[in-house]
């Protein structure tokens, strides 16, 4: 029995059981690794602007702290709830580890939708939020960064209420943060950034030659914007784009810098053109080369899978194929290369470790060094991953997870377990 549950927990669950059993991982050692440390679930009331008190439910999923302290976003979405929080944060350990990172995963969350707040309600709930969970996090204990629903002045709120009951300014407690407010250049672009460096690897790999490529992206928010902007700038032709308000595809390619100022206007893709609009679900199975998913969980089931018509899929989102999804895509690896979350999302978690370095030592780079750092750890990676797929003949997914749980196990064995 476990207090955890819901379709994303047993999707990470079941992907962990089909790391352990290719591991042999003694049955006795699998709930320790898989089991998060710590869940902490939380009441938010806030005062409405109209006067009256609403309760939000929020959560902190803390999964091991054995290589360091945790580290994770915090989503703001009515999709929130314990299991999904549980699973992030599994998630989250593999990626940290993969990557070379000294964190364990976490992963944070209110079940509310923010459109529905206005700004000083968002306020005084992210406010809330952080007032709450003072006695579980820390610089050194569990450090938080944005995800779906917040942002960098979410982010700059958490730190000004951690740092108030400290009595100093602690900017170290959460990553993602404005510039102006210790943040670092390139954090913002730097997941969608690190998904269209390690899909133009993998198109020169394929001898696919930039200028001849076509993309399309499942999700407008920052990582898929920031994926669509960069394959725009490199000549990648975007043939298709999405948001939870419409779907827009257009065969010659769209104009992605105007897709932006609209977004930018308007917050949605809707009401940028009805002559492209699609049905979204058609959206997945468009003919492209590079396709990225990043917007929600479990996107790429069985059925979507089978009718894929892509050459690589690059996970902009976290857990976007499911464990069904999988084992058709290893039918056709011949056919599809995966770049699996763990690894093709990499870059935010990877420049969010530089952002809380450069606050520990008060010491600020410029952004071609992040980018330098950050491209040359997602390299490191995927280069590990290659080679063991290779070798063990099993697929990049289970390579790259492969690689984290073995790193997070090694480091439980070495440290043995406390009486």
């Amino acid at each position: 029995m476990t207090v955890y549950s819901g379709p994303v927990f047993d999707m990470a669950a079941k992907q962990f059981g089909v790391i352990a059993d290719y591991l042999e991982i003694p049955h006795d050692e699998r709930d320790r690794l898989l089991l998060p440390k710590r869940a902490v679930t939380i009441s938010c009331p806030i005062h409405r602007d109209d006067g009256t008190t609403a309760v939000f439910e929020g959560y902190r999923v803390q999964h091991h702290l054995t290589l360091g302290p945790t580290k994770g976003g915090t989503r703001f979405a009515s999709s929130v709830d314990l299991g999904e929080v549980a699973a992030l944060a599994i998630w989250m350990s593999w990626k940290c580890a993969l990557a070379g990172l000294p964190y364990g995963g976490a992963k944070g969350g209110i079940n509310v939708d923010p459109s529905q707040l206005s700004r000083h309600e968002l306020e005084a709930l992210s406010r809330r939020y952080m007032q709450e969970m003072i006695p579980f996090v820390g610089p050194h204990t569990d450090v938080m960064a944005p995800d779906m629903g917040t942002n960098e002045q979410v982010m700059a709120w958490f730190m000004d209420t951690y740092s108030m009951y400290q009595g100093k300014t602690v900017t170290e407690i959460v990553t993602g943060k404005p510039v102006s407010a210790g943040g670092t250049l390139g954090r913002r672009e730097a997941t969608g950034r690190g998904v269209v460096h390690l899909a133009v690897r993998v198109l020169k790999g394929l001898s696919i030659s930039l200028s001849d490529a076509t993309a399309v992206v499942q999700g407008f928010g920052n990582v898929g914007s920031v994926s669509a902007s960069e394959l725009f700038r490199l000549g990648v032709k975007v043939i298709a784009v999405s948001d939870h308000t419409c779907a827009l595809h257009n065969p010659a390619g769209l104009d992605i810098p105007a897709l932006i100022a609209h977004t930018s206007a308007h917050g949605v893709l809707k009401g940028f053109s009805n002559e492209l609009q699609i049905d979204p679900a058609t959206l997945l199975t468009i003919p492209c080369d590079v396709l990225v998913p990043a917007a929600m969980e479990r996107v790429i089931d069985a059925k979507v899978a089978e009718n894929l018509k892509c050459r690589v899929i690059a996970e902009g989102a976290n857990g976007p194929t499911t464990p069904e999804a999988d084992l058709i895509l290893e039918k056709r690896q011949d056919e599809i290369v995966v770049l699996p979350d763990i690894l093709c999302n990499s870059g935010g978690v990877v420049v969010s470790y530089f952002e809380w370095v450069q606050d520990l030592q008060q010491l600020f780079w410029e952004e071609e060094e992040v980018m330098r750092r950050e491209y040359q750890i997602l390299d490191r990676a995927f280069d590990q991953m290659v080679i063991r797929a290779r070798r063990d003949k099993v697929p990049n997914r289970t390579a790259a997870m492969a690689i984290g749980v073995e790193k997070v196990r090694g480091a439980k064995m070495t440290r043995g377990l406390f009486p």
